[in-house]
């Protein structure tokens, strides 16, 4: 029997993100809308090693903090739905600023890839990229590739077949902010495990609500209120 993973790729927009997905999934794939949402949904398979996977490309967005019905789909799918593997696509030749939004989604969820695009562009720029050293400091694995060459995809299903097998662990480098916001992420994140269980990063979580997330804040509300009511109607 064919086990099936999710695999999210997010990034900003023009990183070469939806030419990755349209390579990984080809004519597999369909669209639609995320529910309750303007914003389109992509859906792709693809089939290695004897594993089905599930692509879903994400709105290209260039935060996660919930500015746009685009960041809000994005955060809520990574950090509700939970995907097995989230891929961060960033631009070779814009890697400081693509890198924002990779370091916010390795405080949100544990299996990332860091999938630096477009290297091709860089190697003409004369623009070298140490991605071994990247991948000490940020703790996940980090491929350089060339979607619209198909350069890299080896590596890179290697990379997402032993993360779901296991062989590989990934351990995202925390963010370390000054010790106001430390010591009030320390004071909220007990109250909000007690919510989240380990669901949910509790320090993430934290971190949003001491930066005044009311749409976090009122996502978290409802889905606990379908959790409850789900609970009652089964009781």
């Amino acid at each position: 029997m064919t086990d099936t993973f999710r695999v999210a790729l997010a990034g900003n927009p023009n990183t070469g993100k939806s030419t990755l997905f349209n390579a990984l999934t080809g004519l597999k794939q369909h669209t639609g809308n995320w529910a309750g949402k303007t914003v389109s949904l992509a859906e792709g398979t693809f089939r290695h090693k004897d594993k089905q996977y599930r692509f879903i490309d994400l709105p290209g967005t260039y935060s996660i903090f919930s500015n746009s019905a685009d960041e809000e789909v994005a955060r809520n799918y990574i950090i509700f739905e939970k995907p097995h593997i989230t891929l961060v696509v960033v631009d070779a030749t814009s890697l400081e600023r693509n890198l924002n939004l990779a370091l916010q989604i390795l405080e949100m969820t544990k299996n990332v890839v860091i999938c630096i695009n477009l290297i091709d562009e860089a190697d003409k720029r004369g623009i070298k990229i140490n991605e071994r050293l990247m991948a000490r400091r940020l703790g996940v694995p980090v491929i350089k590739l060339s979607a619209r060459n198909r350069a890299g995809f080896p590596l890179l299903l290697d990379t997402i077949d032993r993360i779901v097998s296991g062989k590989i662990t990934c351990e995202p480098a925390q963010v370390k902010y000054d010790g106001e916001i430390e010591a009030g992420i320390a004071s909220l994140e007990p109250f909000v495990k007690e919510v989240v269980d380990d669901r949910i990063s509790s320090r993430w979580v934290a971190l949003r609500l001491l930066d005044g997330d009311e749409s976090l804040l009122n996502e978290l509300n409802e889905r606990l209120k379908a959790k409850e009511e789900t609970v009652c109607n089964q009781s």
